[in-house]
């Protein structure tokens, strides 16, 4: 029987339902980093996304990060820290770095699903390559020039109301 495509929408990364990925079929996640995970500037980091991305792989589920981000020392040490092989720059939503992969994990486009907050690029991408996708919330960050004329239209804001942490040492703040 061949499975669905899904494109779903969420807060962020922790909440995504893993029970939910394992009964569709998922097998493998390409995950972004910049303002998914850890806000581009260093300064937020989505709750409690590192234990779910650990929870995951106990689950069996397998990742690879593609980064868009220029900087890749930053990269390099979130790839170790959350011990998952990563490209950057990916050039998302281009398919070399989606091909790469897709080959790394051993996975068919089915098998996956791309979680990032950019429309334009992880989930352009992932319709693309015919891989399910799940955006998420964009952490707050400075916006870049093309963010506050498309922003809007591209990107989910980070509710004000939602939880943050502040990576400098995990505390909860709030996004007020």
């Amino acid at each position: 029987m061949r499975r669905r495509r899904f494109n779903k929408k969420t807060t962020t990364v922790a909440l995504i339902d893993l029970d939910f990925l394992k009964d569709v079929g998922i097998q493998g996640i390409i995950l972004d980093l910049d303002n998914t995970i850890v806000s581009e500037d260093d300064f937020y980091l989505s709750p409690n996304a590192e234990h779910w991305v650990e929870q995951a792989k106990l689950a069996g589920i397998k990742f690879f990060i593609l980064s868009n981000g220029k900087r890749r020392y930053r990269v390099e040490y979130w790839s170790e820290r959350m011990d998952i092989p990563a490209i950057s720059p990916a050039r998302k939503p281009f398919p070399f770095s989606f091909n790469q992969a897709l080959k790394s994990m051993r996975l068919k486009p089915q098998q996956i699903v791309v979680i990032g907050d950019g429309f334009h690029t992880d989930i352009l991408g992932a319709w693309l390559w015919n891989c399910s996708s799940i955006q998420v919330a964009s952490l707050p960050h400075p916006p870049r020039w093309w963010e506050k004329i498309a922003g809007k239209w591209l990107q989910i804001p980070y509710p004000q109301d939602f939880e943050l942490w502040q990576l400098s040492n995990y505390q909860v703040i709030s996004n007020q």
